[in-house]
């Protein structure tokens, strides 16, 4: 029986779509991987909780400010190209750490290291972002959107754990060498993907300008757009929330008697939410009613995140996380899909290179806030608050809005890619 448009089973039936999400997988495990084996032993060389919070922050700051660059790069070049040398770039990374980890070269190194492999991944989002929409026809667009989202959730949850077995096994060493070849793969699997249009980028994507320019239209080309904006806004929520969570959580878990383990429960439910909220975005992005799903998809994260502030009872906690995680990533996928849908293919790469560090900004300003609120409201309020923040905004989401037309008309995939 074949599958139904726009669910991921229907987006998997193409080849070099198929080849983009195996490299795709394999590169963001690698992101993942290492991050265990780097804290280990960044901590045994210095037993320091402040060189602990440096190399955290060396793993994660590039993000937000290379996000933008990346962006452009992919606007810019060949996506192909640009991918295969980030991987090729992160593998140096990891060969330079496995040296670090053998030999007694100074420690500050590890963060450096790790630093500039996070730099070196800042273009791979904007260009699978952008090349998605040309692998694949319209229709299938949220389902390729979708498994996308199950890959990133996917090496979330397996990334550290294999990292764990690998250091348990053998060394840091032995885990960064293994991570340089996880990156050395997915090099090679972007570059058995046929070279052609579907990786070029659009016909004002290769004008010359500055990148601060660059970056400028990107951020132009979402003002302008009002429903650019109303997505970016819900999947910004939504991260805000989650950064909350981080913090709310853990003294959660820790005022019912949960203790850390029942913390560690309670985050794995939202992701195990989140990959079984991939499931069903394909058909929620296909929908007919986009307004009224992302509305539907942000009290799925509201509702379940102000209730968890009077469930004392572990599995009803954890019942809640895999609701709200699985509504937290329904809203990443109607985003990404509507972002695609929307923005003109040619200024869209840079778009995206503007948008992601705004939604990854929204953690970090979540983990920040959800202190502070809890000693000016407690911490039943703080964590109704969340709640709050995401029902808030699906009442934004639903108000009458100005009719704007799609900016650009589908791109088919027989353009770009051989049939």
């Amino acid at each position: 029986m074949s599958a139904a448009p726009g669910t991921m089973r229907s987006a998997l039936r193409h080849g070099s779509f198929r080849r983009l999400l195996v490299g795709l997988a394999v590169s963001q495990a690698g992101d993942w991987l290492y991050n265990v084996a780097l804290l280990a032993f960044v901590y045994e060389r210095t037993h320091s909780a402040g060189w602990l919070a440096v190399t955290t922050a060396a793993r994660i700051a590039p993000i937000v400010v290379f996000g933008p660059l990346g962006g452009v790069l992919a606007d810019r070049f060949d996506r192909r190209l640009v991918m295969i040398v980030s991987d090729v770039l992160r593998a140096g990374c990891m060969l330079a750490l496995a040296v670090v980890a053998l030999t007694g070269l100074p420690v500050v190194l590890a963060p450096v290291l790790a630093g500039l492999a996070t730099a070196a991944a800042a273009p791979y989002p904007s260009c699978t972002a952008a090349t998605t929409p040309r692998l694949v026809p319209d229709a299938d667009l949220p389902g390729a959107n979708a498994a996308r989202s199950a890959i990133g959730m996917g090496a979330v949850a397996a990334g550290p754990v294999v990292g764990a077995a690998l250091l348990f096994l053998g060394s840091p060493a032995t885990a960064f060498l293994v991570n340089a070849g996880t990156f050395g793969f997915s090099a090679l699997v972007v570059l058995s993907i046929p070279a052609g249009p579907a990786f070029r980028p659009g016909q004002r994507g290769a004008e010359r300008q500055s990148v601060l320019a660059d970056v400028a239209l990107g951020a132009r080309a979402l003002r302008s757009h009002p429903v650019a904006v109303r997505v970016l806004g819900a999947d910004v929520v939504c991260s805000v929330v989650y950064g909350m969570q981080t913090v709310l959580l853990l003294l959660l878990s820790r005022a019912f008697g949960f203790g850390a383990a029942g913390y560690g429960y309670v985050l794995a439910g939202l992701g195990v939410g989140g990959i079984l909220g991939t499931f069903a975005a394909g058909r929620a992005a296909a929908s007919e009613r986009p307004r009224a799903v992302l509305a539907g998809a942000l009290l799925l994260v509201a509702g379940p995140s102000a209730l968890m502030a009077f469930t004392s009872w572990l599995p009803g906690l954890l019942g809640w996380a895999v609701v709200s995680g699985a509504g937290a990533v329904l809203v990443e996928v109607l985003c990404e899909t509507a972002l695609q849908r929307d923005l003109d293919e040619d200024v869209f790469a840079r778009a995206y290179g503007v948008a992601l560090p705004v939604s990854l900004g929204g953690i970090v300003a979540g983990s920040l806030v959800a202190a502070p609120l809890v000693m000016l409201v407690g911490l039943t309020g703080a964590v109704v608050v969340t709640g709050a923040l995401a029902a808030g905004y699906a009442g934004i989401v639903v108000l009458p809005r100005r009719a704007v037309g799609r900016h650009r008309a589908p791109r088919r995939m027989a353009e770009v890619v051989p049939a």
